[in-house]
């Protein structure tokens, strides 16, 4: 049984509107997006303001109470019990609860930001336009929790941005180093641990965001955890969370320690963002966003449509992913977020006249985009033209350099150019952006391989199934390898794993199967795979098929598809015939199939059946001669 999911009450909603605001004053514009988004995807009878609170005058600048912990649920008078989560593990006793802390702004605070009100104005101004060095500079003298965290933002942002361009002067370079680097990060940390206001949510988030950039995960994954206890409606310090999960494993043991119940919406949003980061969702994640998208949630929303759209497509449900997509872009035409995703399920789909509309449309939208030059690189890649598709990749990772879709369509372009160093080139900045995304090192296996470095590629391939250990792809990539190199046993072992997860009318992967068993001399089980692919074969025509009225109607049907197994079907029939023991009637069977198709094998099939006869009537013979003899005795 999958988790209920919370259903969103007044408390949340204030809550959220409340957020709108507190992230917009720090700068934190994607987070104010999110929540302004979500907010307006209520339904509105949900969303207008309680009646016990049209008199209350709430300061924008005081973060929203975090909802508590609910007490444990009681049945109904009517004596039905409410469902249970059992999705998620109970809460850790030693999880930092959001109800154990007050997270009401204390009134010296209050007064000091609103002494500093004007200089907070400035200060902000400069920051949306993007001037963060004079946004640091005009915040330098503020003393409130406010005024701190905007202050040290600027600067982190602002020697980024130094960081990228020195990074960007470096361009195709030798001595230009896998990512931007930011030299003042620890300085920048210290300057934050130095803070008397070691427990505002916001100073909280900065730290936890300078500790994931320093590779300092756990102590960032810690206090990025208090944050959310002081404050809970903050999405940046959930999607920092979020990019500090290695697994899904890892996720999994992380749940109870969030410091609010399982059941709570924001938990669900986490999870499925960040297992579609890890490209591992699952039917859960599915189920989990078709309940926030019912009536009691968030029925409008487009951000969670979007979460769905992608769940779809790492399940690899293209048709469905295609229409939620649509559903969206009817909704609001001009929306940019995941386009890209959009762009590879229409590419993979092969639908060229909606991807050249899309492409069309976006480009004149907004062409200085990350997502739409991946739009048009995909557009231009459906039609071959593989060097402009790569300029239009390279357009967006110079736009945004931890773009990882980006570099990795890069890497497949020039894969199909044959062009393999440069392709390693475009993986590797895909994996310096991401080491968690199973892609990159796939194509990094696939470039080696194209150099016939099997034992490279083979590396590579094992570093991919490791992060997404269900992908037959991979499985079969390592099986390839290791064929390659002549380790035909371990061959056999992942293609065995990788039959496990195939579809079940999948025959290459057993027809792989059946020549290395007969490679390693093992005949028997070479006729088992061989007997699989006939029997799967015969069972897809079948099915393609009407259902057949009569029996010879059946083998009519049953003769179309020999050309597909008639070499399976000559090694199991040989088998047969070469064996002492062996099944003659089913070699003669099969025999007499091929014999009369219009495969290759048909003239080998016709003077084998002939063999097979006569060794079927020789038995024969000698059965009655066995059975006269014991008559007489």
């Amino acid at each position: 049984m999958s988790a209920t999911v919370m259903t969103i009450d007044g408390e949340m909603i204030d809550d959220l509107r409340k957020a709108i605001n507190d992230c917009a004053d720090r700068g934190l514009q994607h987070a104010s997006k999110w929540a302004a988004e979500l907010l307006a995807a209520l339904s509105p009878t949900k969303r207008r303001p309680r009646q016990d609170l049209l008199s209350f005058v709430s300061v924008s600048s005081t973060p929203a109470r975090t909802a508590p912990v609910p007490a444990p649920a009681v049945a109904p008078s009517g004596g039905a019990s409410l469902p249970s989560a059992t999705s998620f593990p109970p809460s850790h006793p030693d999880a930092p609860l959001a109800s154990a802390v007050d997270s009401r702004v204390p009134p010296e605070e209050l007064a000091l930001e609103f002494d500093e009100e004007d200089v907070l104005s400035a200060g902000m101004a400069h920051f949306r336009c993007r001037e963060f060095a004079r946004a640091a500079h005009a915040l330098s003298a503020c003393s409130s929790a406010k005024g701190r965290f905007l202050w040290l933002y600027s600067q982190y942002l602002a020697h980024e941005k130094t960081a990228l361009r020195d990074w960007n002067k470096l361009d195709m370079d030798r001595s230009q180093p896998a990512v931007p680097v930011n030299s003042n990060l620890l300085t920048l940390y210290d300057t934050a641990t130095s803070f008397k206001k070691a427990t505002d949510p916001w100073l909280l988030f900065l730290r936890g965001l300078l500790l994931y950039r320093l590779n300092r995960r756990e102590e960032a994954i810690e206090c990025t955890l208090l944050s959310l206890q002081r404050y809970l409606w903050n999405w940046s310090a959930w999607d920092l969370l979020s990019n500090l999960v290695n697994d899904g494993e890892e996720l999994f043991s992380l749940l109870p320690l969030l410091p609010i119940p399982s059941t709570h919406p924001l938990v669900h949003l986490f999870q499925i963002r960040t297992l579609n980061a890890l490209h591992q969702p699952s039917e859960n994640e599915l189920g989990l966003c078709d309940r926030l998208l019912g009536p009691d949630n968030f029925p409008k929303s487009l951000w969670i449509m979007s979460l769905r759209a992608n769940v779809l497509y790492h399940l690899h449900d293209f048709p469905a992913a295609e229409q939620q997509f649509e559903k969206i872009l009817k909704i609001d035409p001009c929306r940019i977020d995941d386009i890209d995703v959009y762009s590879n399920i229409l590419y993979v789909t092969e639908n060229r006249l909606t991807l050249s509309k899309l492409a069309h449309d976006f480009l004149a939208l907004d062409k200085d985009r990350p997502e739409v030059c991946c739009l048009v690189g995909n557009h231009y890649s459906l039609r071959a033209e593989h060097e402009k598709a790569i300029r239009y990749f390279r357009r967006a990772t110079q736009l945004d350099r931890t773009y990882l879709s980006a570099w990795t369509l890069m890497g497949h372009e020039y894969v199909e150019m044959k062009n393999s160093h440069a392709a390693i080139e475009a993986y590797r900045r895909a994996v310096d952006v991401n080491r968690k995304d199973y892609r990159a090192w796939y194509g990094l296996g696939q470039a080696y391989e194209l150099l016939n470095m099997h034992q490279y590629a083979l590396h590579y391939y094992q570093h991919a199934t490791a992060l997404r250990p269900y992908d037959v792809r991979l499985w079969q990539a390592q099986g390839a390898s290791y064929q390659e190199m002549g380790r035909l046993r371990e061959a056999v072992k992942c293609l065995e794993r990788a039959l496990l997860g195939a579809d079940a009318n999948e025959i290459a992967i057993a027809l792989k199967l059946a020549g290395i068993h007969h490679d390693l001399d093992e005949t028997s089980d070479a006729v088992t795979y061989h007997r699989r692919v006939i029997d799967i074969s015969r069972a897809m025509r079948m099915s393609s098929f009407h259902i057949p009225t009569s029996p010879s109607d059946d083998d009519k049907l049953a003769d179309k598809p020999v050309a597909e197994w008639a070499r399976s079907a000559m090694y199991v029939a040989q088998y047969h015939y070469m064996s002492d023991g062996g099944d003659l009637e089913l070699a003669r069977d099969l025999l007499e199939k091929v014999a009369v198709s219009n495969s290759e094998d048909a003239d080998s099939a016709a003077d084998l059946v002939k063999k097979v006869k006569g060794a079927i009537g020789r038995k024969e013979g000698e059965g009655v001669k066995e059975e006269s003899s014991s008559v007489e005795m």
